[in-house]
């Protein structure tokens, strides 16, 4: 496997945490308790920190483009009309997340619960299925079907990536930050 997609698929493992916490914020409410504004606001920020931002930033600067220009039009289909159009959706639900917390915040309205609830839940399950799919099918295809040279390309810049985030604190700031999460919710 290749270094960039091995982290690819860590970082898929993490997002899989914050996706647990966000389902188990969601069964907390669906039994009558109140909403955790400002946890539910620490997963917006690691998803668009930490798996949209740096997880998908790397797919769709490294991954995806050489795979579209490589492997035709298979690989446009898939990339293009799959999973960009997934990031997008995913970006939508968690815009309109925000959007309900802050009108909740204003006006607690019972529909306004059922929003925020409704809302983590489609991303969380858009997330899980997109996740399934770049490990089962979307990277297999790419190590299959790229040459050891484009992967040399893809995880150099991958690397190089990686250690300017390190250096900022990403990885630690989001990580540190699920952590905290998963004690408070899933312990």
């Amino acid at each position: 496997m290749n270094r960039s997609i091995a982290i690819m698929e860590e970082e898929h493992s993490n997002i899989n945490r914050a996706l647990a916490v966000v389902r188990k914020i969601c069964l907390q409410l669906m039994d009558g308790a109140e909403v955790p504004d400002s946890d539910l606001r620490q997963i917006i920020d690691f998803i668009r920190g930490y798996a949209d931002k740096h997880h998908h930033g790397k797919e769709e600067k490294f991954l995806f483009p050489l795979m579209v220009e490589k492997m035709g039009p298979v690989a446009d289909k898939l990339v293009t009309h799959g999973m960009l159009v997934e990031h997008d959706l995913g970006r939508a639900d968690v815009l309109a997340l925000e959007t309900a917390l802050n009108e909740y915040q204003k006006t607690p309205t019972p529909e306004l619960k059922l929003d925020i609830l409704s809302y983590a839940m489609a991303y969380a399950h858009l997330l899980q299925l997109h996740i399934e799919k770049e490990n089962s099918v979307v990277y297999p295809f790419a190590e299959r079907s790229l040459s050891t040279e484009d992967f040399q390309v893809i995880n150099d810049k991958s690397e190089v990536y990686e250690a300017e985030k390190k250096k900022e604190g990403v990885q630690d700031k989001y990580l540190n930050a699920l952590e905290i999460l998963e004690k408070k919710y899933l312990h």
